[in-house]
Formats: structure tokens, C-alpha cells, sequence
């Protein structure tokens, strides 16, 4: 018969009393930390002896000192009560993530619907946050099969806007948004968003670019939550331009007779760098909710529940200064 091999006979509050033994050297001052007799202690050393084939302590003078081995072990034995206790203790997991001190790799999946400010704002708050960490941003497209790579365990976290997010993820609500156009200052949308005449027939008639939706229908390309909602009222709009690149829409539509419809924080970045104007859209929206998902595989990870605090308090910050803005400029004086 083969016989055990000798960690089999190890329990952890053996490898607790070598640390501590090691530490404190002595047998005495060993049993009042670990709250035991120093029989008992004495017991569990000898036992540690038959187990490393080594002294561990020897008398020098008048108290103790380790061995080499003893020496040798301590790291070891450290790392052991660690690895345990982050195993086995749900507050230590919670609070297993040093940002300071890591090196972990965040990989997330978002679009820049939200505001071009807002993954840019986010890598110098990780940066900074956390120096020593990796980041992989990918852009969410038609072809991206987020569900599956949220699964796969392939992308941490993904950002986005939804009407109706996938209800096997979880999920975190960052903003709301009043969904708004985007015209350039010489259409005739500008001068007739004020009155009767800028109707929802008249807005349904326009020349829109959209976004080419975030991710793949049956029949093809799914409707984005813009068309969706539409589609939902019976309506639909005279799409004549669809982009993957949604940053550059703005300059598309400061040329152009284009109506790009979206959050109004997207928009107002926009109104001072180019000739193009937000004005309210006739159509009746919802508001616009974007959102952080991530999958239970993830749930638990503290360096990933970090990163998702990161990003709410980045998107609130957007969003509070985004509206601070419009406040701003509706109680400035009109000059024109």
C-alpha cells in the first residue's frame, strides 16, 4: 500500500502554529497568540519536527531561535494562511484588490454613444488609480457577440444603452439621458425646431444617419434602441447614412442636412467646436439609460467590482457636469 504523502496530514492550523512559532520564538508566546496552552503548542511542535525532519527552534542563550529550514518556510507558510484566507473568508475577498499595487489586465467592450469624453475620462481614472494596470478597450459592433464573451470570460465588462438589457446578465444603471437632435446650424430643422412646423412627420422625412446597430438580429442587423423604440409606435425614418464610426457623426452632420438623433450629453460636447446646433425631437423617447453588464462569472471578483465603481463614478461625473453645463447656458444672457 503507498503511503500518504506528509501534506495530506497537514491541516492549516498546523501551518498557522509553524508561522507563529517562527515569528515569535518561543513556545510560550506562541500559545498566547494563538490563544492555546503551551502544552499544547509544545505538542503541535514536536509533531512539526517529525513532519520536516528539523529542529525548527533551538535553544540559543536564554530563548529560541530558528533554523535555516525554519527560516526557509516562513515565506511559504505565509503565502499558504493568505491564499486561505482569501479562499475561505468572503470579507477578505472583498477586499483582496490593492489598485495601487496591481497589475491585473481589464478588458471592456463599450460604445461611444454615451459621451466622447466619458473612455477617455475612465483610462486616466484606472491610470491613475491604479498605474500598474492593462487595458483592453474594444468597441462593440454588429460582429461582437458580447453575451458570449461576457460568458467566455473573454471581456470583463460591457457599456452600453439598451431598452430592454439581456436579463440573464447583471447589470448597473449609470445615467439617464433626453434623447435629442443634432443638426447643423444653417438646416432648416434649426430655424423650425421652435415652432408647430417641426412636426413628427416632418422629423420621420428628414435625412437621418444612425449608428450601425450595436449588435446582430435574426434577419441581420438588429434595429438600434432608436429605430426600436420607433418601430415599437408604428413609425419609422428615412435613414440615408448608417456609420460604425459614431464619433465622427457630428462632423457629417455640421456639413450636411443629416439629423443624428441621440443623448442630449453626446450632442452638447459638439455645440461649441462646431456649427451645429441640438434642438428637442418631436418623436416621443423614453429617456436614453446606458448601463454596465457583466456576467456571474465576474460577480464576485473584488478587482472587478472595483473597476465597475470606477466606471459609475466616472459616468456620474460626466453626467453631473454635463447638466451644471446646460444650466449654465440656459441662464446665460441671449446675445443674438
Amino acid at each position: 500500500m503507498t503511503a500518504r504523502p506528509a501534506f495530506d496530514k497537514i491541516e492549516i492550523y498546523l501551518i498557522r502554529v509553524l508561522q507563529t512559532l517562527i515569528t515569535e520564538r518561543s513556545v510560550s508566546r506562541a500559545a498566547m497568540r494563538l490563544n492555546s496552552t503551551q502544552p499544547a503548542v509544545s505538542a503541535q511542535l514536536k509533531r512539526l519536527r517529525q513532519l520536516t525532519g528539523d529542529p525548527l527552534l533551538v535553544r540559543a542563550g536564554n530563548g529560541m531561535t530558528p533554523t535555516a529550514i525554519a527560516l526557509q518556510l516562513l515565506d511559504p507558510a505565509t503565502r499558504l494562511l493568505d491564499d486561505a484566507d482569501r479562499l475561505f473568508s468572503p470579507r477578505s475577498r472583498q477586499r483582496g484588490f490593492d489598485p495601487l499595487a496591481s497589475d491585473t489586465t481589464f478588458r471592456i467592450a463599450a460604445s461611444d454613444y454615451l459621451d466622447p469624453l466619458f473612455l477617455p475620462e475612465l483610462v486616466v481614472q484606472l491610470k491613475r488609480a491604479a498605474p500598474g494596470v492593462r487595458l483592453e478597450l474594444m468597441p462593440l459592433s454588429g460582429g461582437f457577440d458580447y453575451r458570449r464573451s461576457l460568458a467566455a470570460g473573454e471581456v470583463d465588462l460591457v457599456i452600453g444603452n439598451w431598452l430592454q438589457p439581456p436579463e440573464e446578465l447583471h447589470l448597473g444603471r449609470l445615467m439617464s439621458d433626453e434623447i435629442v437632435c443634432l443638426v447643423a446650424d444653417d438646416n432648416p430643422v434649426a430655424r423650425s425646431a421652435g415652432t408647430r412646423a417641426w412636426t413628427v412627420e416632418r422629423y420621420l422625412a428628414c435625412e437621418h444617419v444612425a449608428p450601425t446597430p450595436l449588435h446582430a438580429g435574426l434577419q441581420g442587423a438588429a434595429p438600434g434602441v432608436i429605430d426600436e423604440h420607433l418601430e415599437s409606435l408604428g413609425l419609422s425614418r428615412n435613414i440615408v447614412v448608417r456609420s460604425a464610426h459614431f464619433s465622427l457623426i457630428p462632423l457629417m452632420v455640421a456639413q450636411s442636412l443629416l439629423v443624428l438623433t441621440t443623448g442630449r450629453l453626446f450632442c452638447s460636447r459638439y455645440t461649441d467646436t462646431l456649427p451645429v446646433k441640438v434642438v428637442r425631437c418631436p418623436a416621443p423617447f423614453p429617456a436614453l439609460t446606458y448601463y454596465q453588464l457583466w456576467h456571474d462569472l465576474t460577480h464576485a471578483s473584488a478587482s472587478l467590482r472595483w473597476l465597475r465603481e470606477q466606471v459609475r463614478d466616472v459616468a456620474r461625473g460626466l453626467a453631473t457636469h454635463g447638466m451644471v453645463r446646460r444650466r449654465d447656458a440656459a441662464s446665460a444672457p441671449n446675445l443674438q
